[in-house]
């Protein structure tokens, strides 16, 4: 076997058992997506944010600009994670959505997904495998040992969690959800 194919072997095994894992956790994906469609039918907003700007950044942009053509843009915010209790404590909506992103929630996101409870918005975090966030009502750990493998993760569930959203709204409001 060359290098290269030793290589390319030692990478997709580090892949495959958090991406199965990532299979596994579909009906908590469906349910957080539930979630998100039935706020977003409310009226709510989408306020990302996370350890990286970037992440919650390109979640907005997802929501606010969506590449399908056909799929509604749907209101969502990103916010850096110092700013982000002030914000949702201050000027989030009880039926919005807190979405974050990160490794492992603490400091200023932990403060702002506190923030966000507290308000009564829809908690939800996608984390590492030792997540350290308790009382979010969606919690989606990616159980993998690499944070570079935990960031495909996150990128892989919150693009699901888009689709599923917009698969849910589009049943129209007289369906139930699951």
């Amino acid at each position: 076997m060359t290098a290269s194919a030793v290589l390319t072997t030692a990478f997709a095994q580090q892949r495959e058992r958090p991406g199965a894992d990532l299979v596994a956790s579909a009906p908590d994906l469906v349910a957080a997506a539930a979630a998100l469609a039935r706020r977003f039918r409310a009226g709510g907003v989408l306020h990302a944010f996370g350890d990286d700007t970037a992440d919650a950044h390109h979640i907005a942009v997802e929501f606010v600009h969506p590449v399908i053509v056909g799929k509604r843009a749907l209101p969502a915010v990103a916010h850096d994670a110092p700013r982000a209790a002030h914000l949702l404590r201050h000027a989030a909506a009880p039926q919005d959505i807190a979405l974050a992103v990160c490794v492992r929630p603490g400091g200023a996101v932990r403060d702002a997904l506190r923030a966000a409870a507290e308000r009564g918005l829809l908690t939800i975090a996608l984390t590492g495998p030792a997540p350290g966030a308790s009382g979010v009502d969606h919690l989606l750990a990616m159980p993998a040992d690499d944070p570079l493998v935990v960031r495909e993760l996150h990128v892989t569930a919150y693009h699901l969690l888009w689709e599923l959203t917009h698969v849910l709204l589009e049943r129209g409001p007289e369906e139930r959800l699951p």
